[in-house]
């Protein structure tokens, strides 16, 4: 041969090798189902060392196939025609099969293993920390749930859930604790929960559960009140015993919505409404809610503009020294008048500056202007701001009272501030070190609304309060429950024997006057000895005489 010629090619493989290094799975069947051929990839997906002169139905059933499953296949192969098919063989491992007759006679069966990506798609539904669905997968069950319900015309609830005072426990413990937590109210969850029912997380303390295929709305109040229950009972986490609550929001389809998004609306809806009715509750929708929801959202839109446009005042009502009936001081009391809505009730709009987080810009308002007033008065009697508990959050509040002190040059010791017992519910130590800085910046500092809260003596043990103001409804009640008049007795010598000054809040008659005086309160404050009035006039009060009588505030418009 001249040693420019080609060398020979080599010779082709056989037919049979060139399918056994095949990388798909390959099973090459008769027309009466029986393997003629198998590559090794097929043998070792479905753990058969042998498949050769087996059926196809004894194939399938050693690699782990059930009976339901593998029917549509051994069908298929019967009528002759192609099918694609998902399979779930031994070890939860997950095929798409494809069965495809040839033109030579017989049958072709190849097999793609689908396991990862099923696990991947799984894992981007599945919620980390608790293992629960996700928001996603949550979207995915609602869609299928939904077209199965539209089909069938069987209800199906949406119920969304709020972990009650969870915060707290995150704050006060740590992360760690507080995801302990959440992993052990996910488990109760699942207790509580049907087999076919979907336990959603949705994101720190929210959960969701959508209970498809029984009565409702009967079903969906069920167990609402299983989780109320169950979910609201004592947990031991890292040594720590802990108590949480839920509130539950529920939406039912078709009634409130039929698809995805207007239904989780719905439902949260629902849950506002139970958080805001007291917690630890469950709420059915209701089309009212939608238009209160508007309404809240034109109000939260028009409070966040209302301190750009300088929509907000302050009215200053006098508190009186019992003893000579002199004006000692002022509280100053916020006041919103909208261009449309006219004047705003402090008991909508102030609640709802603290739930969006305003209540900070609007508190260092009102404290400054109160202070710039309090200052340019002819005698040096106090005024008095109330503080928000969200405004001790985020640790300026001494830094924001030092400066305004500076800027309008009020005596610090003319200043008073208010709380209530809300600011010291969320981190006690927290906020009695801001008290504890405040007193050193030389202000006074009251307890407001005393004798409503559980824990009140136990704080006036660890701070100091310049004063206690005694509840409105403990003096208001006086005149016809004893119980009142005896509240009132033992607030007023508590304080006497903690040299405290305590002031009765809500005086309206003189009969209320003279009660309270009996019972031995130092000052007093309300509609009887003087309403709230403009800053103009709360100076020319003080201008008018040194020591300003009960009986002329009782005339003050």
């Amino acid at each position: 041969m001249s040693a420019l010629a080609a060398p020979p090619l080599p010779a082709a493989p056989p037919f049979a090798e060139a399918l056994a290094e095949m990388a798909a799975p390959l099973i090459l069947l008769d027309t009466g189902g029986t393997v003629s051929f198998a590559n090794a990839r097929a043998a070792a997906l479905l753990a058969c060392a042998a498949p050769a002169g087996l059926s196809l139905g004894a194939l399938l059933a050693a690699g782990g196939v059930a009976e339901p499953e593998a029917e549509p296949v051994l069908a298929a192969l019967r009528a002759a025609r192609t099918l694609s098919a998902p399979l779930t063989l031994a070890g939860d491992r997950r095929v798409d099969a494809a069965l495809t007759p040839l033109s030579v006679g017989g049958f072709a069966l190849t097999f793609e293993d689908v396991t990862e990506r099923i696990r991947g798609a799984a894992l981007a539904r599945q919620e980390p920390l608790t293992g629960l669905c996700n928001r996603v997968g949550l979207h995915d069950h609602l869609h299928a749930a939904l077209a199965e319900a539209a089909r069938t015309g069987a209800p199906l609830a949406v119920l969304m859930l709020d972990l009650d005072r969870f915060k707290a426990v995150n704050d006060t413990l740590g992360h760690p604790v507080g995801d302990a937590l959440l992993r052990k109210v996910a488990e109760r969850l699942h207790k509580a929960t049907r087999r076919g029912d979907v336990v959603a997380r949705l994101g720190g303390d929210e959960f969701a559960i959508l209970q498809a295929g029984a009565e409702q709305p009967q079903a969906a109040e069920t167990l609402a009140r299983r989780l109320v229950d169950l979910v609201g009972r004592t947990y031991v986490v890292e040594g720590h015993m802990l108590n949480v609550g839920v509130s539950v929001g529920i939406a039912i389809a078709p009634a409130d919505g039929q698809d995805a998004d207007d239904l989780l609306k719905h439902a949260d809806l629902a849950l506002y409404r139970a958080k805001a009715e007291g917690r630890a509750t469950y709420r059915f929708f209701e089309p009212a809610m939608n238009v209160q929801m508007q309404a809240r959202r034109s109000l939260e839109i028009d409070l966040r503009r209302a301190l750009a446009l300088r929509q907000f005042t302050l009215a200053f009502q006098p508190q009186i020294r019992l003893e000579t009936g002199e004006v000692v001081g002022f509280e100053a009391l916020l006041r919103w008048t909208h261009p449309e809505r006219g004047p705003v009730s402090p008991a909508l709009f102030i609640p709802l500056a603290e739930e969006i987080g305003v209540i900070v810009g609007i508190g260092e308002w009102a404290l400054r202007a109160a202070c710039r007033e309090a200052a340019g008065w002819a005698q040096p009697a106090s005024v008095a701001v109330n503080l928000s508990p969200v405004q001790f959050r985020g640790g300026k509040l001494v830094e924001t009272v030092m400066n305004v002190l500076a800027q309008t040059g009020l005596d610090p010791a003319r200043l008073e501030l208010e709380i209530t017992e809300g600011a010291l519910l969320e981190n006690t130590d927290d906020v009695l070190a801001v008290l504890n800085g405040l007193r050193a910046l030389g202000v006074k500092i009251s307890m407001d609304d005393f004798g409503t809260g559980y824990s009140s003596l136990s704080y006036l043990q660890k701070f100091p309060f310049d004063k206690i103001k005694i509840d409105q409804s403990f003096v208001r009640g006086m005149e016809g429950n004893a119980e009142c008049g005896a509240i009132v007795r033992a607030i007023a010598r508590l304080g006497a024997s903690l040299g405290m000054r305590t002031t009765a809040e809500g005086v309206e008659t003189t009969s209320q006057l003279d009660a309270i005086r009996a019972e031995g309160c130092t000052e007093v404050q309300g509609y009887l000895t003087g309403r709230p009035m403009p800053a103009a006039q709360a100076a020319a009060l003080l201008s008018e005489s040194p020591a300003a009588d009960i009986r002329v505030l009782r005339n003050t418009p």
